[in-house]
């Protein structure tokens, strides 16, 4: 066999009947004819090469036709169309049907184009590219989070689902939040509301600039910008606006001097772009619950001002901010388990916002009613008459967190 280069063998079903199984295919004449790799051929995605054999061939078949497709032009040159990505082999036939060779065909994705589009793109971001197997490696060092997702979305149209992402955005990206939980007077806030130019009309949208004043002379800036706020009487979403930070800040200390405001925190976090930061001023309560086995275990659940918010820096001057807040306190206690209740406001948005802006959210709202009844004793409990004996009081306080 080492003399003809032509290997017999034969495909077993278990190794421990081997002897029998070669000397049956020896019988019969099988055989399984394994030529040389001359190599490996890589064609780009939907494009097409035309290769050229050192010997006059008669047949040629390709293993998968779905990634390769073949046409011969000549005794000695075949036409290659890539059509999808992967790997298949082609092979060449001689007039007596002897095998020539073996060539393996790697169709794989038209990085070359890529490349200039990202050049057009993302000029002056050394992004490289390059494949790996049916897919398309990213990497390199590039200016922002936002050069990371043009580079690939678009690396996407050519590879769908087989990209794999080994860039890194340069420096150590760092936001820092600066929060301030305030609860407020219910109208104070319409006020402001007021001033700042939204709508007090339930489900009013829209988008407005001015100055305004609050009662006392408290002036709030130039030129306010509302981003699409919600305002409305009911308080069902709130409101919220962007202005400068200081203005902003003396604002809610002034009303704060006045006892109009009370500050319940004032954290600064600071996080990594793209990681979540978390806040919590309070505590943990337990709370009672019956286990499979009968037993009583003991759960613990957060209260207190709680604040999550995750950072994306777009560019040098743009920030996306996931924020989510919430304040919790203890209520009453039901007496069937002896866990107590959760009174809970809380939101959450996504916002778009340059350096130094500020953000507010409103419309978590908290509404206190009492009633109560004086009476003379026992004539306060006469029919009819009693009521001449009698007086209700009642009173309600409503207060906002912003």
């Amino acid at each position: 066999m080492s003399m003809t280069g032509i290997l017999r063998v034969c495909l077993l079903g278990a190794a421990t009947l081997l002897i029998q199984p070669i000397a049956m295919a020896q019988a019969q004449g099988l055989r399984v004819v394994e030529g040389e790799s001359t190599g490996t051929l890589r064609v780009p995605m939907n494009r097409a090469v035309v290769v050229e054999a050192d010997m006059l061939f008669a047949e040629i078949s390709v293993a998968n036709p779905m990634i390769a497709d073949i046409a011969t032009l000549s005794e000695r040159s075949i036409y290659i169309l890539g059509r999808s990505p992967g790997r298949t082999t082609m092979t060449l036939l001689g007039a007596d049907g002897s095998l020539i060779a073996n060539v393996e065909i790697q169709v794989v994705p038209d990085v070359a184009e890529l490349r200039e589009r990202l050049r057009e793109i993302l000029p002056g971001e050394p992004v490289e590219v390059r494949t790996a197997n049916d897919g398309i490696v990213l990497s390199g060092t590039v200016g922002s989070a936002l050069a990371v997702d043009r580079a690939m979305e678009l690396a996407e149209r050519y590879a769908p689902g087989r990209i794999s992402n080994l860039m890194m955005v340069g420096g150590s990206q760092q936001v820092m939040l600066q929060v301030r939980f305030a609860e407020m007077q219910r109208t104070v806030r319409q006020e402001l509301s007021t001033s700042l130019g939204i709508g007090a009309t339930a489900g009013n949208f829209g988008q407005s600039t001015g100055t305004g004043n609050l009662n006392g002379g408290a002036a709030f800036g130039n030129g306010v910008n509302v981003p699409g706020g919600l305002g409305g009487r009911n308080g069902g979403l709130g409101v919220s606006f962007s202005a400068g930070g200081l203005q902003l800040s003396i604002l809610l200390e002034a009303l704060e001097s006045n006892g109009m405001v009370r500050t319940l925190a004032e954290p600064n976090l600071t996080a990594l772009s793209g990681q979540t930061a978390t806040f919590l001023a309070g505590g943990e309560f337990p709370i009672p619950t019956e286990s499979e086995s009968g037993g009583t275990t003991i759960e613990f659940k957060n209260f207190g001002v709680q604040l999550s918010f995750t950072p994306t820096v777009i560019d040098d001057s743009i920030i996306n901010l996931a924020l989510s807040a919430e304040i919790s306190s203890i209520g009453e206690i039901i007496a069937a388990t002896g866990a107590p209740t959760v009174n809970t406001r809380s939101a959450s948005t996504v916002v778009e916002m340059r350096d130094g802006d500020s953000f507010v959210i409103a419309g978590l709202l908290q509404d206190d009613f009492r009633s109560s009844v004086a009476e003379v004793p026992w004539l306060g409990d006469l029919p009819i008459l009693g009521a001449l004996f009698r007086s209700a009081s009642y009173s309600r306080e409503q207060s906002e967190l912003v």
